[in-house]
């Protein structure tokens, strides 16, 4: 009894530790639970023990896994959409490390969502962990994506600035878009950009690196932009290629293409109005002809040319939404031929890749009529555009092409994942 008194007296003599706050607690038992060290696994009820590990030493079995899945974090971004980074990368900053500078911001396409992007962005943080933070945009999801191009733009041009306001250690940024998720990144890159002037000071580089820099982008230094199966140049398509039609489901029949520029509003909007070039807000050319050169407050042409790279995926077949020239960018008689594709072993769709190649312009001169199509080539190819041809003609999911080229459902569109994987091979970091 007197032992146990003395006991008793000896723990309350004991001195209490100081008090931790909510949050710490809370941040070191999630590290805790997410990576439980090998030692603690092995031991006789060590994985139950080893949730109540100090964050130090959760970070550092993290770090020490090797060879082992990466997890992922996932967080709600302030303006909308969501953040993905990879756990190993979070560990590091809880040991005073650098948080990933490289934002890439991915955009869906029409009626799409965030999580059509949910592929690809989980295997860029696991390919490149200690490198990028990916924000899948969610501003433009489902029915609003009917509002039209520019509102659509807008809308993402404000969460990109939301997204770096939040964090503050990026340094770089690049956009990877699905379908009419790239005619929404290109108007918001031409409201996001900076022209050299104005971002000399903001950037921390010296005015030498300044003056190889064509602008910024959100006042980030521009990487990569790129696209996938993205209406290019609209969805009317060349009334003079009556079998080569933008629209492929509409089987070139110059009827049919009539009849659905005359009633896409009615279906998808402004967005129809756009995609077929029948606006003409308060007398204005059509938007889509707007954006191939810098206006008077959006600089289009001068947005795109200040990024390193600028990619097109273009599916060259079985994509019954967007044909194959707008997705690339090109004219008929620039296609490859489909007796010079070339698979790779490695990218086993990947079926040509044209690096960069200016074509002349002034060969494609037409004076005797207007062609709406050749105008918006010529602005575009101003600046040099990778092409990258890719076919699922040989694979079961080919007739969803249109989806399988961005993995939008592992389950359905796997085969894609060697054109994800080609991405990220070339991927300027």
């Amino acid at each position: 009894m007197i032992a146990a008194g003395a006991a008793s007296m000896g723990r309350a003599a004991t001195p209490a530790p100081p008090p931790q706050s909510a949050s710490h607690r809370w941040r070191a038992l999630r590290l805790a639970f997410r990576a439980p060290s090998p030692a603690a696994a092995r031991s006789d009820g060590g994985s139950w023990m080893g949730c109540f590990r100090p964050a130090t030493a959760a970070a550092a079995a993290v770090k020490e896994a090797k060879g082992r899945r990466l997890e992922v974090e996932k967080e709600p971004a302030r303006g909308g959409g969501e953040d993905v980074w990879s756990a190993e990368a979070e560990a590091e900053v809880e040991q005073g490390g650098g948080f990933p500078e490289h934002l890439v911001v991915m955009v869906n396409g029409l009626i799409g969502s965030a999580d059509d992007w949910k592929f690809a962005a989980e295997q860029f943080v696991r390919r490149m962990p200690d490198k990028v933070i990916v924000h899948r945009s969610q501003c433009n999801s489902a029915t609003q994506t009917f509002d039209g191009v520019d509102l659509m733009g807008e809308r993402l041009a404000n969460e990109v600035r939301s997204v770096v306001e939040q964090r503050r250690g990026v340094k770089k940024i690049s956009f990877v878009a699905h379908s009419l998720g790239g005619l929404v990144a290109r108007y918001a890159i031409g409201r996001l950009y900076e022209p050299p002037s104005r971002t000399m000071s903001s950037t921390g580089k010296s005015r030498d690196d300044i003056e190889h820099l064509e602008g910024l982008i959100g006042g980030l230094e521009p990487m990569n932009f790129i696209t996938f199966a993205s209406p290019h140049l609209g969805s009317s398509g060349n009334k003079q290629l009556i079998l080569f039609h933008q629209l492929p489901f509409l089987c070139g029949l110059p009827f049919l293409e009539r009849r659905a520029s005359e009633t896409a509003h009615l279906i998808v909007g402004r967005t129809g109005k756009h995609l077929f070039l029948t606006d003409n807000d308060e007398g204005q050319r059509p938007l889509l002809l707007r954006m191939v050169d810098d206006c008077d407050d959006l600089k289009f042409r001068s947005a795109l040319r200040s990024f390193k790279r600028r990619v097109a995926y273009a599916n060259a077949n079985f994509d019954h939404m967007v044909g194959w020239r707008t997705s690339s960018i090109r004219r008929q008689h620039e296609l490859p031929k489909h007796r010079l594709l070339v698979r790779d072993e490695k990218y086993p769709h990947i079926v040509h890749v044209d690096k960069g190649v200016t074509y002349d312009n002034e060969t494609e001169a037409q004076a005797d009529r207007y062609d709406p199509e050749e105008e918006m080539i010529r602005g575009l190819t101003q600046v040099p555009w990778e092409r990258v041809d890719v076919s699922f003609q040989k694979s079961s999911q080919r007739l969803v092409a249109h989806n399988t080229i961005q993995v939008k459902s592992y389950w359905l569109n796997s085969d894609g994942t060697d054109v994800i994987n080609h991405m990220m091979d070339n991927f300027l970091v």
